[in-house]
This record gives structure tokens, C-alpha cells and sequence, in this order.
């Protein structure tokens, strides 16, 4: 698992091209990042990562109670429990891996954060990632571009994130869910889709998915995490008709999300999508709409995010928090990417920091 990356160049769609050409499958149970254990998922409960308990509160208020230097320094105890190191500044530097062709200076980073609806990822979670990008990795800040391409237009409004890196770019919208793409199997939607454009023309890097942890409905496993934080990135429509989860499955299999794979075998050349976070400092039952219902001080990372799904939904949410789930539908995030829970290590439980 600690082979070095292939890397390869970014697949670019052609804006000519109305219907997009079809691409290559990925290859199910093949390595997508190839310096982390792609099946571990790490969490961390800690109250002291805020100040009081106050479960249904807004976003204003939850702010004000994270204690942002605890939930930095458990995120650095978390990415090292990702790669099994206890240096933090080498874990990051484990997680992020560049483009051969860039140097750290030149490379772009995309954050999809979910802002639908009241539940939206707290300061000190955002902030924490990227000054690891930036002071850490190398990153430059003005190349880091906070974004939710369906719900994210007064973003700067109502989650004026703090403690960002000076120059971080809170994008909303990011030019909206305009540029066409294909979408694999299990979709069988013949026209393919609309993405971002700076995912579908290969202009962003590395992207990271900054996840809230809420109820929703039963056809996507009855929660929202990693895997529908696109539904943002990807036009959420297909997704809310009949088929829904084969496209919710679908969309997390493109090279837009994965990264650029071979034509021919269907493996990931080069990870775009290297860090799956679940922000659960708060969070809620039902959703997606409403303020939040619990307040767990939790937080979870890996870098899989079918993964960190299924474990999130069967061992925290159902084990923990008592909350129900579709079972075949969290099942087929495992098995449409070629794995069982026997594949899991420690069984499929959260490894917990």
C-alpha cells in the first residue's frame, strides 16, 4: 500500500462534444491512493472539541462552541492514524499526493463542502485541512477553491469560514454544474451528466470531500455523507428519479472524482480524490433539512469514500448512535467497488484514535 503513485495526465472533455464520449469503468477493488490503506477508516470522539452542549443549535452558534485548537490537533492525531505514523507533518504529506508535472506551488485543490439546507461543516474542521495544505504540503492558498457547485451561491454569506489561510478561495457556486461528462455503469442515463468544469476539464489537482453526517432518505442508504457530497459537484437531478442510487454510485466512479484512469484497464492512474472527511462535531437523525439533532464531538477521515460510508453508517450511525439504515443500499457501496465487510480491516469497524 506504500507503493509510489503512477502518475498521469489529466483526462480533458472536449467542449465540442454535446454527448460525451463513454470512458473506461473503474476497475473494481484496485488501488485508488496509492500511499494510505484504502479500506481504513480513523475516528475520534472527543467533547472537548467544544466548549458546551448545546445539540439543536445553528451554525453561528456551533462556531462560536468548537474549540478550534483541540479539533486541529485531533485532525493531525486522526491523519496519522490514517497512516499509521506518529509524525503529523509527515501524514499530511502522506495523504497529499501532487501531480509528477507540478510542483506543490502550482498545484490546485478543490474542498467540496456540503451547504444545503442548516448543517454545514464547522470553521475549525475547514480551516484545520487547509493550513495543512498550505503550511504543511505547500499548497498556495489562493490555489485552494471551497466550493458546493448546487447550493454553495451565499456561501460567504452564511459560512463566512474562519481561520482560513489568508487567501483561500470560498468559491460558492464555482460557475455552477455546467460542463457536460459521461457517467459509468450502474447509471444507465444514455446522455451522461453535468459536473463542475474545472473537474471535468482536469484543471483541479487533488479534491477533498468535507462531509456533513445527516439522515436522508432511504434510496441513498437514509444518510448523506461523502459519497452524496456530489450530488454538488454533479448535478443532483439524475439522482432524485428513478435510478437514483445507480447514479449517486455512478458519479463516484468517474475520473472527475477518482482521478484519471487507463482506457483499457480502468485503474486510477493518479488520485484526485485523496481525503474523505466526515465532520460530525454535530449532527442529525432525519435531514437534510433542519438544524441538527445530536451532538456526538466526533470526527472520522479515510481516503476511500464508499468506505468511509459504509463504516460510518453501520458503526456509527447504527452502532453507536442507534440509527436505522437501508442495509442493501449501504451494502452496494461496498460491492458496486468490488468489496464485502470480510475485506475490512478490524472487521469493518472504526479504528478509533
Amino acid at each position: 500500500m506504500k507503493s509510489a503513485a503512477i502518475m498521469g495526465t489529466a483526462i480533458a472533455a472536449s467542449p465540442m462534444m454535446f454527448i460525451p464520449k463513454a470512458r473506461a469503468s473503474y476497475a473494481k477493488k484496485t488501488l485508488i491512493h496509492p500511499n494510505v490503506n484504502n479500506l481504513r477508516v480513523v475516528g475520534i470522539t472527543d467533547p472537548h472539541m467544544t466548549v458546551a452542549l448545546e445539540p439543536v443549535c445553528d451554525w453561528p452558534r456551533q462556531d462560536e462552541l468548537v474549540a478550534q485548537k483541540v479539533v486541529w490537533e485531533n485532525m493531525d492525531k486522526l491523519v496519522c492514524g490514517l497512516v499509521e505514523t506518529h509524525k503529523p507533518e509527515e501524514a499530511w504529506r502522506t495523504i497529499f499526493v501532487r501531480p509528477s508535472h507540478k510542483a506543490w506551488s502550482d498545484t490546485v485543490v478543490a474542498i467540496k463542502t456540503n451547504h444545503i439546507a442548516l448543517q454545514h461543516t464547522r470553521s475549525a474542521v475547514m480551516s484545520g485541512v487547509c493550513h495543512a495544505l498550505a503550511d504543511i504540503v505547500g499548497v498556495k492558498a489562493s490555489n485552494i477553491h471551497i466550493y458546493d457547485g448546487c447550493h454553495g451561491s451565499d456561501m460567504d454569506r452564511e459560512t463566512p469560514f474562519t481561520g482560513l489561510p489568508e487567501g483561500t478561495r470560498i468559491e460558492g457556486r464555482w460557475g455552477g454544474i455546467n460542463t457536460r461528462t459521461s457517467v459509468p455503469s450502474p447509471w444507465q442515463g444514455p446522455e451522461g451528466t453535468k459536473c463542475i468544469k474545472h473537474l471535468v476539464n482536469g484543471s483541479v489537482d487533488i479534491l477533498v470531500n468535507v462531509s456533513m453526517c445527516k439522515g436522508h432518505s432511504s434510496n441513498f442508504g437514509g444518510f448523506t455523507m461523502t459519497m452524496k457530497n456530489h450530488f454538488g459537484t454533479f448535478s443532483p437531478s439524475p439522482g432524485h428519479r428513478s435510478g437514483g442510487q445507480d447514479y449517486l454510485l455512478a458519479i463516484n466512479q468517474t475520473p472527475e472524482i477518482l482521478g484519471p484512469m487507463d482506457d483499457r484497464t480502468g485503474r486510477v492512474l493518479y488520485p484526485r480524490q485523496q481525503l474523505c472527511i466526515v465532520d460530525a462535531l454535530w449532527a442529525s437523525k432525519r435531514g437534510p433539512g433542519g438544524n441538527p439533532s445530536h451532538q456526538p464531538n466526533f470526527l472520522a477521515m479515510g481516503v476511500t469514500s464508499p468506505v468511509v460510508d459504509y463504516v460510518m453508517a453501520t458503526k456509527f450511525r447504527g452502532e453507536k448512535m442507534g440509527w436505522s439504515y437501508n442495509k442493501d443500499a449501504t451494502g452496494r457501496m461496498l460491492t458496486e467497488f468490488g468489496y464485502s465487510e470480510s475485506d475490512l480491516p478490524y472487521s469493518g469497524k472504526i479504528i478509533e484514535i
